[in-house]
């Protein structure tokens, strides 16, 4: 059997140049996402063999989850030209043949459970019975993948707490025809602010599902390394006094880190030679780093 059909990644367009800093929306192009090594390392080692392991991304609001999903299924087959050099990509045993679903809840049309079904059969190339009930997407996954396929679940907590559909008989389904139905190519990795056995509890459910997450990954800050190279991506240096402070003031989170380069850089575009923007970003990340204290 052929492997399966990937649209190509979005190239980056010369004439509509990414930001050197984003801050807010998630990182979607490998290219711009910086850090978590270890957390990559240990995630694609799980994936390697079969039978796919399950994986958890737990880890604060705005701590890098979103971005590391889509780095996942983006980094091992985007063209090694759209990537900065020496930026690894060789995660992963014939990646061309592996198919990645991802699956956004905070998309309240996903909290159907037909609509559910159909996007996963979609993004797993396989034909969507009408209608797409539960049990004829458990017989059409069973008799039908061959692939090794990651079904990435972002927001998972909404899922949880918001849509009724997805109820025990559904997640139970999912846990069987991952453990005993497709001969160890289906593997699921959960983005959350909190253990998936834990936010299912608290919601009242006891799918055994939430239990097969075998690894965790706990997105805390960069590391002080991964941080520096971020920062010295701007297209303008930035003075080693401001990159100390940057560091300090940052935390190495993320979020913070991004908005503060950011209004370095701008302040560099403008030659302004004040001091007034540490004043200003620093208001600009402040929620985000009460937000942890919290």
């Amino acid at each position: 059997m052929p492997p399966p059909h990937h649209a190509p990644a979005r190239p980056i367009h010369r004439n509509a140049p990414a930001p050197a800093f984003i801050a807010g929306p998630p990182i979607t192009h490998p290219a711009h996402f910086y850090g978590r090594q270890r957390e990559l390392s240990r995630l694609f080692n799980l994936l390697k063999h079969r039978p796919l392991q399950n994986a958890a991304i737990i880890g604060p609001r705005r701590s890098g989850k979103t971005s590391l999903l889509h780095y996942l299924h983006t980094i091992t087959t985007t063209p090694a030209a759209q990537l900065r050099p020496a930026q690894t990509q060789t995660w992963l045993p014939a990646p061309q043949q592996y198919q990645w679903v991802f699956v956004d809840f905070q998309d309240a049309r996903l909290g159907s459970r037909p609509a559910l079904l159909r996007h996963l059969l979609t993004h797993m190339n396989l034909p969507s019975p009408q209608p797409c009930t539960l049990d004829q997407f458990l017989d059409t996954v069973s008799d039908r993948l061959r692939h090794p396929t990651i079904i990435l679940f972002d927001e998972i907590g909404v899922a949880i707490e918001r849509y009724p559909e997805l109820d025990d008989t559904f997640w139970e389904s999912l846990r069987s025809l991952a453990t005993n139905q497709v001969n160890g190519n289906l593997a699921f990795i959960l983005a959350t602010p909190d253990a998936p056995g834990k936010l299912a509890q608290h919601s009242g459910l006891g799918s055994p599902f939430f239990n097969i997450f075998g690894y965790a990954a706990y997105l805390g800050p960069l590391t002080e390394t991964e941080a520096r190279e971020l920062i010295n991506s701007s297209p303008i240096p930035f003075p080693t006094a401001d990159i100390n402070w940057i560091l300090q003031q940052s935390g190495g989170w993320p979020m913070p880190l991004q908005i503060l380069c950011r209004e370095r850089l701008l302040t560099l575009e403008e030659n302004d030679p004040s001091s007034y923007w540490r004043e200003d970003a620093l208001n600009q990340i402040a929620p985000f780093l009460n937000q942890r204290e919290t």
